[in-house]
């Protein structure tokens, strides 16, 4: 493995970690906002907002640079182009999500209403830059698991189609929250970083499984 695909997967080893952390930061300091509560694109809205769409750009960068590092690594075992491909989707749908706010949500700034009746243009921009992101990233999951049971590793294989599961479970009951579904809008934010979560754990161990074991 080269110099330069080894930076690459770094790249996807860092990402996961530095998004969740600063959000974890950004949403336990913020007033008014609840993590339980509000979804993680939330925290784009106030004063302190571009923090947070500075994480969405420099972490789709991030992965955008891992997607490409691995499909280098996987190049030489006759891998899937579609995996990296998809990948590259999501990474691109975080940057986007970082240059369009998103709208108001569940009573998130203080005062606004639980759903915008008439979405901004930025708003819109955000939901549809961001569909590459939350359908890209478990079928890339799902992709690779086909490939890993190829490679026999058994166990990636499970683990790819567990992550996917749970990632599109995860995100479905989001969205119904998001959409004030009585039963779990209080919970709509813990559903979505469940998503999220699950999918950048298996990012960064992918990472790392290609530094630690892919020979030159």
């Amino acid at each position: 493995m080269s110099a330069t695909t080894r930076r690459l997967l770094l790249c996807g080893a860092v990402a996961g970690p530095l998004f969740v952390v600063a959000f974890l930061v950004e949403g336990a300091t913020r007033a008014n906002y609840n993590p339980l509560r509000h979804p993680v694109s939330s925290l784009e809205l106030g004063d302190s907002g571009w923090t947070q769409s500075a994480n969405f750009i420099v972490v789709g960068l991030l992965t955008l640079a891992f997607a490409v590092g691995l499909w280098r690594a996987l190049r030489p075992f006759g891998g899937s182009t579609l995996g990296p491909v998809l990948v590259g989707a999501h990474a691109l749908g975080l940057v986007g999500a970082g240059l369009f706010i998103t709208d108001p949500v569940s009573g998130y700034p203080l005062g606004t209403p639980d759903k915008i009746l008439q979405a901004t243009t930025h708003g819109t921009l955000h939901d549809l830059v961001s569909i590459p992101t939350f359908v890209g990233w478990p079928i890339a999951c799902i992709v690779l698991a086909v490939h890993f049971l190829r490679w026999r590793k058994p166990g990636w294989a499970v683990y790819s189609a567990a992550t996917a599961l749970v990632f599109m479970g995860a995100f479905v009951l989001a969205s119904m929250g998001f959409s004030q579904v009585a039963a779990l809008v209080d919970l709509g934010g813990l559903f979505q970083r469940t998503a999220i979560i699950a999918g950048f754990t298996w990012i960064t161990l992918l990472a790392v499984h290609l530094l630690t074991t892919t020979r030159d």
